[in-house]
Parts: structure tokens; C-alpha cells; sequence
């Protein structure tokens, strides 16, 4: 890997060259994906099948588009029972700490007649997306399903491509119905996105579209958002690791390598005060490539996104931390904690040499689906609160209103909104058609 000494040119070259994995710099698929969205509004079930025929290789009708019980029984009779094992366990820690982040409504009531509050809905529906083919992820399928499951949305379906024989990854229908979705449909790419965002025959409308995928799921959700609301943009995967001299370089090397092989727009960068550790790392990651399946790809990552930044102080490491805003952030050093204390910007933190991404990815028990590209400046990880709504709550009583409706007319019409102010006076007319409450308060003023 390239060593960098970190400065503010070379922080602001690398902010830039990261910033073009955004799926929002892929202006030239905008037009296909626009022309899908289309067809599936305009033809429904018909557009929906003639593309997974074409994009898929698959033959789907609306007799089965559907995932059956039999084709779930079958999927469970050919997974591993020890994956299905380690599937339920983690689901174990996942629920677990999705519990923590439910809200409750709250009211708040005074002696003088007025109630206010919150009221905590769950969306009525949300659909998940899954990719399909090369990109097989139960995990991100339990990480999309258990916060809308635990939020108590109404229903929960889930899209993904099917195979050439026109069935899901036998993994991933595990997954979903262990996580508790209510239905499955064979749909894949931009068309599924479509579908779930407009509905089709065979499709229902939902209110919220979850999950990964590639640049045509990307843009479609971009498309569609508004019609329904999304999640995010999400775009390619990322690892920061903040280190010292403490750090120990075979660990860190292999942290890396564990997001560049997730495609070769990913980015694994190392940011240490270290010269010494900045070295070792770069001959650990070489050291390991001969070993790694996908080394092909790690390497045109590493080539195109892979940094080893030298800082000069820890407070320049941090600061860099926070600029680049990472997706998944290890903090290996010998104040862990303390240095967490400082991070303003990352999508989860790792603290320790024992808390390696993929712990996170697999099994502790917060969300993987995490803002990218920067964007953990101002996103969060998904979780329960992505699947609620809130609704203001506003009770006064006549009395209550009587005390302050002056204040509200005068504010009324300063901005020029009379019939705003006229909504609250005429609660308060005599007989005549003047405000009562005016004229008592002009015969106390007399």
C-alpha cells in the first residue's frame, strides 16, 4: 500500500478522489435507470417480468413471482445446519440491541388545559431490497428486516433477483424468514425498486425502500425518493483504522483487506502516527494477498482507494478521521476510548484490537447498514427510527386558548395572514361579531 504524509493538500486530494465512488457522479446510467422506473409505472407486471427475463435470465409469471411455502421448506432442507446455527444466534444480538432503540409516545399535560405530545407511529409497509447473483448476503438481509420487525411495521416484504432456474439464494430466503419478513418476490435491479415504489399487479406499493445494491438500485432509489421514502444512497464499502505505535500490524493489515475485497470501488485506509507501523502494514498486506480469494480485487482497490496516511500528531490523525468520515472506523491505540471521545464522524466504531469490522458486519448486534462516502457527517446507522413516524399531538382547551389567542392574531397578522388570525378570533366573538375577550381587555385598559 502507498504510504502518504498527511498534510492539507494531500487530505484534500484523497476527500476528492474518495468523493468519485459516490453513485451520485454516475450521471450516465441516470437515463436507463429513469427509463425503467417508467415502464414499470406504465406496464406494471408485464415490463416487470419481460426485464428478469432479459436482466435475470429467468422466467417469471404472476403464478410465481411469489416465493411458496414450499420453495421456503425446500430452501431450509438445503442450508447448512451450522450456518442456520450461527443465522439464529446472531439474530439473538441483533433484535437485542434494536430493542434498546424503541420510542414510545409522550404526552404532556398542565393544570391550565393544554396537552401536548408525541405520537410514535410504525410505517404500515416497507419493502427490502436484496441483491442477488455474485453478492449472496444473509447478513444484510437480517440487518434490513429485524429494525422494521422491531419497529412493528405492519408488513414487510422483500425483493431479490432470482436465479437462471427462477429461484432465491436458498441463504438469503433463510435468512428472511427467520428475520420475519411476510413476503418474497423474485425481482431484481431497478425494476424491483420501481415496482415496490409504484406497485404492480403482483407487487404492492410500499411506504419505504431498504437495502443495497448496485449503481442501478442506487439511482433507482434516488428516483423514486419522495413517492416513498429510502434509506440511503449507499455507496461503495469503507475502512479507516486511527493507530499508533501500539497497534499490531498483522491485525491491521487484515482489517483492511476485509473491506478492499468487497469490489474495487471500496476504500481501506490506515492513518497512524507511526512510521514504524506505516511500514509493517504495507509489508503484512502484501504478505497476505497470495492468500486471499479475491485478490484480484483487493489489489485494483487498494491500487485506486488504499491509503497509509502518516500523521504527524494524533490530534492531525483524528482531524483526518473526521474530514473522511468512514464508514466503519477502528480506533486501535493505546486510549481507545479517549480517542473515541473525539470522533465526531464515523457510521460505527471499533474500539480495541479484538473489535474487528467484520465482528460487526456478522454478529455484535448493531446495524451494518451504514452511511458512505462521507456521509456519516450528517447520516446515521439504519435502525428502529428509520421505520417510524411522529406526529404532533396539540389539545387546548377554550380557556387555555382564550388566555393567549391575542397573541396568536397579532402574530397572524404581522405576517400578513388574516385568515389565519380570523381561524382563532371567531372563537371568541360576542354576539355583535367582536371579539369579547378584545373588549374586556380594552375595558380594562380604560
Amino acid at each position: 500500500m502507498r504510504i502518504v504524509k498527511l498534510n492539507e493538500e494531500s487530505r484534500k486530494n484523497i476527500l476528492e478522489n474518495l468523493l468519485k465512488r459516490s453513485p451520485s457522479s454516475y450521471g450516465e446510467f441516470e437515463s436507463r435507470v429513469n427509463a425503467i422506473i417508467e415502464r414499470i409505472r406504465r406496464e406494471g407486471d408485464t415490463a416487470l417480468f419481460e426485464m428478469t427475463r432479459q436482466f435475470d435470465h429467468a422466467e417469471i409469471t404472476a403464478e410465481t413471482v411469489e416465493v411458496t411455502k414450499e420453495e421456503i421448506e425446500e430452501a431450509y432442507s438445503q442450508v447448512d445446519p451450522s450456518l442456520l446455527a450461527v443465522i439464529r444466534k446472531a439474530l439473538v444480538n441483533i433484535r437485542a440491541y434494536h430493542e434498546k432503540q424503541r420510542r414510545t409516545s409522550w404526552f404532556d399535560s398542565t393544570e391550565e388545559g393544554t396537552l401536548l405530545g408525541q405520537k410514535i407511529t410504525a410505517l404500515s409497509r416497507v419493502g427490502v431490497y436484496v441483491p442477488g447473483g455474485k453478492a449472496v448476503y444473509p447478513s444484510s438481509v437480517l440487518m434490513n428486516i429485524v429494525p422494521a420487525k422491531t419497529a412493528g411495521v405492519d408488513e414487510i416484504i422483500m425483493c431479490t433477483p432470482p436465479g437462471r432456474d427462477g429461484k432465491v439464494t436458498a441463504s438469503t430466503l433463510v435468512a428472511a424468514c427467520e428475520a420475519g419478513a411476510d413476503r418474497v418476490f423474485k425481482a431484481g435491479g431497478a425494476q424491483a425498486v420501481a415496482a415496490m415504489a409504484f406497485g404492480t399487479q403482483s407487487i404492492p406499493k410500499v411506504d419505504k425502500i431498504v437495502g443495497p445494491g448496485n449503481i442501478y438500485v442506487a439511482l433507482a432509489k434516488k428516483a423514486v425518493y419522495g413517492y416513498v421514502s429510502i434509506d440511503s444512497i449507499a455507496g461503495p464499502s469503507e475502512i479507516m483504522v486511527l493507530a499508533d505505535e501500539t497497534a499490531n500490524a498483522h491485525y491491521v493489515a487484515a482489517d483492511l483487506l476485509s473491506q478492499a475485497e468487497h469490489d474495487e470501488m471500496a476504500s481501506a485506509i490506515l492513518v497512524t502516527t507511526s512510521e514504524k507501523l506505516a511500514r509493517e502494514v504495507s509489508r503484512e498486506v502484501e504478505g497476505y494477498l497470495p492468500k486471499l480469494s479475491r485478490r484480484e480485487i483487493i489489489e485494483r482497490s487498494l491500487e485506486s482507494y488504499g491509503y497509509i496516511l502518516l500523521a504527524d500528531t494524533m490530534e492531525d490523525a483524528v482531524d483526518t478521521v473526521n474530514a473522511i468520515a468512514s464508514e466503519h472506523l477502528e480506533i486501535v491505540t493505546a486510549n481507545p476510548f479517549e480517542i473515541m471521545t473525539k470522533v465526531r464522524n464515523a457510521g460505527a466504531i471499533f474500539i480495541g484490537e479484538y473489535s474487528s469490522e467484520p465482528l460487526g458486519d456478522y454478529f455484535a448486534g448493531p446495524n451494518h447498514v451504514l452511511p458512505t462516502n462521507g456521509t456519516a457527517k450528517f447520516f446515521s446507522p439504519l435502525s428502529v427510527d428509520d421505520f417510524i413516524k411522529k406526529s404532533s399531538i396539540i389539545y387546548y382547551s377554550r380557556e387555555a386558548l382564550r388566555r393567549i389567542h391575542n397573541d396568536i392574531t397579532d402574530f397572524a397578522k404581522a405576517e400578513g395572514l388574516t385568515a389565519h388570525a380570523n381561524s382563532i378570533a371567531v372563537r371568541f366573538e360576542d354576539s355583535c361579531g367582536e371579539s369579547g375577550d378584545k373588549e374586556e381587555k380594552d375595558g380594562q385598559n380604560s
